[in-house]
């Protein structure tokens, strides 16, 4: 398979290293040194694309690809605002979108099992609810994909929650995205709280490359449950086992299609 990495910074790089070790051939990269190659031509010349580039540019280059006819796997993330219309749009082409806040098959397992937990935890409304997320001092972002996926699989199954809310530890930088989405919290019941507000906590140190975790706290005693990535090796793979995935289909699709995920969501 012919890959274009759109985004030759550290995730793209691991990307490459475990595309050439699966005997794939990267055709195309591109960063901010050569963007005058980034070209419908050139990117026809791939089977599809591999996105990881920033909140600025990730529009831009999804519909590069859409206009090449290119399937594209994209895990930048901060552009889910737009996800309806470049959905119609894909359709429209009659191309392929994969996209995903986290291509890590161990977090998007946590992800299903952040649900049926939630579903669990909605019988039981004296535990407050509240996600904490700690990135790289690099990261653009906040809060992340990753955390923002976490906080509407809960939301989509506990009807005390109806809106998330980002809070950035002002220790280590200043808010960059205050959102508020359609549901969310915070841990231990405080009156002071909005409870119908699930928080998340959003810290960013030194070089982490992603720990999320997700907190359940009583009076009596907490749930907590969390994931860590030690490096960027579980991201790429997944990135790769996608572009692998979609690279003859149609449509758009998330790692639950490639994994055959299925939940149940409130009525």
């Amino acid at each position: 398979m012919k890959i274009a990495i759109l985004g030759y910074g550290k995730m793209g790089k691991a990307v490459e290293e475990d595309a050439l070790a699966n005997g794939h051939e990267i055709v195309l990269k591109i960063d901010k040194s050569n963007l005058q190659d980034l070209t419908i031509e050139n990117l026809k010349l791939a089977d599809v694309a591999i996105e990881f580039s920033t909140p600025l540019t990730v529009l831009d280059n999804i519909y590069l690809c859409f206009d090449a006819g290119v399937p594209v796997v994209v895990g930048t993330t901060g552009w889910y605002d737009n996800l309806k219309l470049i959905e119609a749009d894909c359709e429209c082409r009659n191309t392929a979108l994969f996209y995903a806040s986290n291509f890590s098959i161990g977090v998007n397992i946590f992800f299903q099992v952040n649900e049926i937990l939630a579903g669990i935890m909605n019988d039981f409304p004296e535990y407050n609810a509240e996600i904490t997320e700690v990135h790289h001092i690099h990261k653009l972002d906040s809060p992340s994909g990753t955390a923002i996926t976490l906080a509407e699989g809960m939301l989509a199954v506990m009807n005390q929650k109806l809106r998330w809310k980002n809070i950035l530890d002002e220790r280590e930088g200043k808010v960059t995205n205050e959102a508020l989405g359609e549901h969310k919290q915070t841990g231990i019941t405080d009156p002071a709280l909005d409870q119908s507000e699930l928080i998340i906590h959003s810290e960013r140190k030194d070089e982490v490359k992603g720990i999320h975790t997700v907190r359940y706290v009583s009076e009596n005693d907490q749930l907590v449950f969390t994931h860590e990535a030690f490096n960027r090796k579980g991201f790429a793979q997944g990135a790769v086992l996608a572009a692998e995935w979609v690279s003859n289909k149609a449509g758009v699709y998330s790692m639950r299609d490639l994994l055959g995920f299925i939940t149940e969501k409130k009525q």
